[in-house]
């Protein structure tokens, strides 16, 4: 299987978990982040992650720092799936992956998958998912073993010029939007409104719902840009995926961006009430949000055109790019 030596991963999980049966594995999801593989030994389901193909974003696919806090939140508010183990040593597949339990649950990805809930269970769902960010705002990052996971201060800073580095990383063209775009955050970005554990890449299918409760979710997953932060930049980019101009990254109409969802300013005061705290220059984390979706469509982009993507639906990726560039600038001045 592409980017799956399954004998050698047999050889590891018999090592670390004696007593494990034949591994099958099935690839659950193709690489826009990391690759996804559910694992079957006919007791025990996984779920295998490792970092995409020839990825060209380094610190966005750390494997250990996704399992430390998937790990570490364990024990918190915020619900996530039991990790397993992880493994760094490059021998076995050539990349460092983790493996924690396979959750099960429903994944809505699209507005049709969308469309299969009422009016009252899709503003559930998103409320929902909006209360959980609050939640994972308020852990006590050294309560739960995370504390020394991020430099909370200058945060946003950073944030500006790491993506912009990745920018010049993954670039397959010119774009000017971009270049303003990043002129105008270094120019603008406040003080931190705050500090907490930020997922990094929230977003409704980044989640996993009850089957038969979807204003509940079971496990947040796709902890790998996770870190100490502002919490509003979470908001922020949680925002910005609810723009169509996102549509493309997902290869079609995603979920997050469906009329049947609440409106962003909706869901920017639902998070506002339920964390109790002020939103302060929201436009500026707004248009973070959408610069760090087009520079993450653009290493999706960079990818496929190298032939380094597993799966099906990333042709129309890099059509997102400028219109969410294009979106972020409207957020600023």
């Amino acid at each position: 299987m592409q980017g799956l030596d399954l004998a050698a991963l047999q050889e590891f999980v018999d090592a670390e978990l004696p007593g494990t049966g034949r591994l099958h594995a099935e690839l659950l999801h193709g690489g826009r982040s990391n690759l996804t593989y559910k694992i079957i030994d006919g007791r025990s389901v996984w779920v295998l992650r490792r970092p995409p193909l020839g990825g060209l974003t380094p610190s966005a696919h750390d494997m250990a720092r996704e399992y430390r806090v998937v790990a570490g939140l364990a024990a918190s508010v915020v619900p996530v799936a039991r990790a397993v183990v992880s493994c760094e040593d490059l021998s076995v597949l050539g990349v460092p992956f983790t493996i924690v339990e396979y959750v099960d649950g429903r994944v809505i990805r699209t507005s049709d998958d969308l469309d299969a809930l009422s009016d009252e269970d899709v503003e559930r769902c998103a409320h929902g998912l909006v209360d959980v960010l609050a939640g994972l705002h308020t852990v006590d990052p050294a309560a739960v073993g995370l504390d020394g996971f991020g430099r909370p201060q200058g945060y946003l800073d950073r944030q500006v010029r790491r993506w912009n580095s990745q920018w010049a990383r993954v670039a397959t063209r010119e774009l000017r939007d971009i270049e303003t775009l990043h002129a105008r955050l270094a120019a603008q970005c406040p003080v931190e409104s705050g500090a907490a554990i930020v997922h990094g890449d929230f977003r409704i299918d980044n989640t996993i719902l009850d089957p038969a409760d979807p204003g509940v979710v079971r496990a947040v997953v796709d902890w790998e840009m996770a870190t100490l932060g502002d919490p509003l930049a979470d908001l922020g980019l949680h925002l910005a995926y609810l723009d169509p101009a996102f549509d493309p990254v997902l290869g079609g109409a995603a979920a997050s961006t469906s009329t049947r969802m609440p409106a962003p300013d909706d869901i920017a005061q639902r998070y506002a009430v339920v964390s109790g705290r002020d939103l302060p220059h929201l436009g500026f984390y707004r248009a973070l949000g959408y610069f760090k979706a087009a520079v993450i469509a653009e290493g999706i982009h960079a990818r496929h055109e190298q032939g380094m993507t597993v799966g099906s639906g990333f042709a129309t990726v890099g059509a997102a790019v400028a219109p969410l560039a294009a979106a972020g600038l409207s957020f600023t001045s």
